[in-house]
């Protein structure tokens, strides 16, 4: 599945293409993917300037002044900025054009979504979606840090990684990057959340943060069904030091790497680095 930095990787992608333009039509191939499409997004946003692409957690909004459509890439998600003569495939559900301008040619927005995991909602100004209302703070905002995550911890007996990857804790610590940051913090993944001292969430914390901020830099972490608006994968994989790892030497101590499932998601560590 799509991570943040990978959500992110798109958004910047693709904003540069749709802010200040004009939507055309939207062309619907099918009437929902994990939910049903609102009418809304059909019957609104044709002849509606896109104001700005956001992203909050792994949603994508395109603003207009009548509302957004709200997006996200589910499981097999991919979001591309094409010609608008592209052939279409079997997948590609939902075409939004966009109206040339000023030395500026049409384009296509193409959601192309072979699982339909994903979804195209919407979202009226001044509101703010369902899916939205209950999130945490983002994990690259000065409203999440160390002291945030030990205030929530206390008391809790789940393990720490399914703690930071709860969205009502913080939004979008996928597994990957959450088996990254613990490992960088030095803490291991299965310990109980409300036993991490302040100071080492205060690590942790510091972690999330630049771990999130770098692999955005690097275009994301390249899966079997991600890769980015432009057709390239992301790089960050390269660099992954335990996720995927089970059995290899821990780069920095030799250690073997440890698989473990926690919430029905594999868990990385190192048995000699974490505690």
């Amino acid at each position: 599945m799509p991570e943040l930095p990978e959500v992110e990787t798109t958004r910047r992608g693709i904003a540069p293409h749709l802010v200040g333009r004009r939507i055309g039509a939207v062309t619907l191939r099918r009437p929902d993917l994990r939910w049903p499409i609102p009418r809304e997004v059909a019957e609104l946003l044709p002849g509606q300037v896109i104001e700005s692409v956001e992203r909050r957690a792994k949603y994508l909004l395109l603003r207009t002044e009548i509302g957004s459509a709200l997006l996200h890439l589910g499981m097999s998600g991919v979001l591309r900025v094409l010609p608008p003569d592209a052939p279409v495939n079997t997948h590609d559900h939902v075409d939004i054009a966009i109206d040339a301008a000023p030395n500026k040619p049409a384009r296509v927005l193409r959601f192309t979504d072979p699982r339909r995991f994903g979804c195209l909602l919407w979202q009226w100004p001044g509101e703010t979606h369902n899916l939205l209302a209950t999130l945490g703070p983002e994990p690259l905002t000065d409203d999440f840090d160390g002291d945030l995550l030990w205030r929530l911890s206390r008391g809790r007996s789940a393990a720490v990684k399914l703690f930071i990857m709860d969205n009502a804790v913080v939004v979008g610590v996928g597994n990957i990057y959450a088996s990254e940051a613990l490992f960088a913090a030095g803490i291991d993944p299965r310990k109980p959340a409300g036993s991490i001292s302040r100071a080492r969430y205060a690590r942790l914390a510091g972690e999330i943060k630049r771990i999130l901020g770098w692999a955005i830099e690097r275009g994301g972490t390249t899966l079997r069904d991600f890769l980015n608006p432009d057709g390239a994968p992301g790089y960050f994989f390269r660099e992954l030091f335990v996720y995927g790892r089970a059995g290899e030497p821990c780069r920095s101590c030799g250690a073997t790497i440890r698989q473990a499932t926690l919430g029905q998601r594999s868990t990385f560590w190192c048995p000699r680095c974490q505690k």
